[in-house]
């Protein structure tokens, strides 16, 4: 009788044992890190065929899954809009820069119908932080991330333009107090890539010390102009990029085959017309140009370093495995600063220097697709999007194929956190949702027929620039006077292959469909061409110093 009581205890506490094994409470509600980087091209990232060595992100991607249609929304303060609200830009308020004009769409602040992430999510439990680039509102108290949200603020409010000291215009606050300015100078070795990831360590380990799950949104300015790096990064680089543009494109290319980020017959874009072929450049440009990418190499470099790091403080607080980290970029490769770049003054890549890396380089920064940021073509709204989450995600090193958006983020965050999104705040309605929950794509292997998403009508719009996908087909046009634009995504990824006059009826209904989207998401009345009325105005919260202007 003992041996039997003892019997059914030993399987009672085996059963206990089970079921507090499956109930995985910290794997159910995880921890959920964004990292948004700024101005990087589909591919530069070693896990999406860049010659760049990228280790530790490359290690988040074979750890977890990697996104070969994943979009932003084209440009930076739209995409963080998105990406914190679940709305189109315009919905938001934040449908250009942060310029107000008036108009519902375009007030350059996120407006009182949207909430963000961390509004749903610090009421579910969660102790939310941000830190590096806001860059959605300024100039009002009441726009800063603490009264939108977050427990915790370090970082820009006004954008970024910088990585050793701040300027003329930028602030950096703790909370809501400036403690950088262009009159209060940096730390001795501070700079910009470190400090925001260095800060959300400290942040997740407020979040443990008061036992709340914790979403941290980090917001990178690198790899966005100016482009600044330490004279040993730099040199790790330099003469790497001899071999020119054209060949790191067909490199790049190729990796990415090899990958199966791109389809094995899949077509590289001709390089940008207005680029000169690389055998036609002299040996004296060679060497300038080859210099202004090792810069933005040893920008990238540090960034990798960076996320290291905070994967490392992770795995060092034994939270890793429970943390989902979503990793992606604001917009496609910058073309900014003239057809082949600039230094400015000063040494190149120094606190002083003002280098721009130019439209032939961003060409390549885009591999396989044409046009850049700004533009809704691929080579402007097309992201690497890494999942990494050890105890979520089933799968390791695979890829996901379903478009997706980055209005689909705020979704993801309420669906895994076990959140409530609202439908009013402050008595004042709340736009519902646009997006849609990315679990199934993370939670489930790609052999499982669970692990898909519904397929739906995507849209963009900036500066005239516009497009829609419905299924493979995306109607896609250049500037507000430009022709409407058809492919088929499905074997054109790289949209060479104009269907827009053999298909007019396909151009009417798709852009009958963009007209009601854009009616309803306050799109229009569109932006007056070239006229952006007012500017962005200074921070009014609590410090010293001023900041103001709009950035790119």
């Amino acid at each position: 009788m003992v041996l039997n009581l003892m019997r059914q205890s030993f399987i009672l506490l085996l059963s206990l044992l089970f079921l507090a094994a499956n109930s995985a409470p910290a794997a159910e509600r995880p921890n959920i890190i964004i990292i948004l980087v700024d101005d990087m091209g589909f591919s530069d990232l070693g896990c999406y065929g860049s010659e760049i060595p990228t280790p530790h992100i490359d290690a988040l991607a074979a750890g977890g899954v990697r996104f070969t249609r994943f979009y932003n929304a084209g440009r930076c303060c739209p995409t963080r809009a998105a990406l914190l609200t679940g709305l189109y830009p315009h919905q938001a308020g934040v449908g250009h820069m942060t310029a107000d004009n008036g108009t519902p769409g375009y007030r350059g602040y996120l407006n009182d119908s949207c909430v963000t992430i961390a509004e749903v999510l610090r009421p579910a439990g969660y102790f939310t932080a941000t830190t590096g680039k806001w860059h959605v509102g300024h100039g009002d108290e009441a726009r800063l991330p603490l009264q939108r949200g977050f427990d915790r603020f370090y970082g820009v409010p006004e954008g970024g333009g910088f990585y050793f000291e701040t300027k003329a215009g930028r602030t950096v606050l703790h909370g809501n107090e400036i403690v950088m300015s262009a009159n209060e100078p940096a730390p001795e070795g501070w700079y910009s890539t470190d400090a925001w990831s260095d800060y959300g360590l400290r942040f997740i380990d407020e979040a443990r010390e008061v036992k709340k799950p914790f979403f941290l949104y980090l917001a990178h300015n690198a790899p966005h102009f100016p482009l600044q790096a330490l004279p040993e990064d730099i040199a790790m680089f330099r003469g790497r990029y001899r071999a020119g543009w054209d060949a790191i494109r067909e490199q790049r290319h190729t990796r990415q085959k090899e990958l199966g980020i791109v389809s094995a017959d899949g077509v590289l874009s001709p390089r940008d017309a207005t680029i000169e072929a690389w055998e036609t450049i002299d040996e004296a440009r060679r060497d300038e140009f080859d210099l202004r990418m090792a810069i933005y190499a040893a920008v990238m470099h540090r960034l990798d370093l960076a996320i290291g790091n905070l994967v490392s403080g992770l795995k060092e607080r034994g939270v890793l495995d429970d943390t989902l980290i979503l990793f992606l970029s604001d917009n496609g490769s910058s073309d900014e600063g003239g057809l082949y770049g600039k230094n400015g003054a000063g040494i190149p890549g120094s606190s002083e220097s003002d280098v721009f890396l130019g439209r032939a380089w961003a060409n390549a920064g885009d591999t396989p697709f044409r046009l850049y940021k700004k533009n809704s073509h691929e080579g402007g709204i097309a992201t690497p999007l890494i999942a990494h989450w050890p105890g979520g995600i089933a799968a390791r090193g695979e890829l996901r194929h379903d478009p997706g958006h980055i209005i689909d983020l705020m979704a993801t965050c309420v669906d895994l956190a076990g959140a409530t999104y609202p439908a009013s705040s402050n008595d004042k309605p709340i736009t519902p949702m646009e997006g849609v929950s990315l679990k199934p794509l993370l939670t489930s292997a790609a052999s499982v027929p669970e692990a898909t998403i519904p397929e739906r009508t995507l849209f963009w719009e900036h500066e005239g620039n516009a497009a829609i996908l419905v299924g493979d087909s995306k109607l896609v046009r250049q500037g507000r006077k430009g022709p409407w634009e058809l492919y088929d995504l499905k074997t054109d990824r790289t949209e060479l292959h104009d269907l827009a006059a053999s298909q007019p009826g396909k151009v009417r209904e798709l852009a009958a469909q963009w007209e009601a989207w854009a009616t309803r998401c306050h799109v229009v009345p569109l932006l007056p061409e070239g006229k952006v009325k007012g500017k962005g105005k200074g921070n009014k919260g609590k410090g010293k110093g001023k900041a103001g202007g709009d950035v790119q």
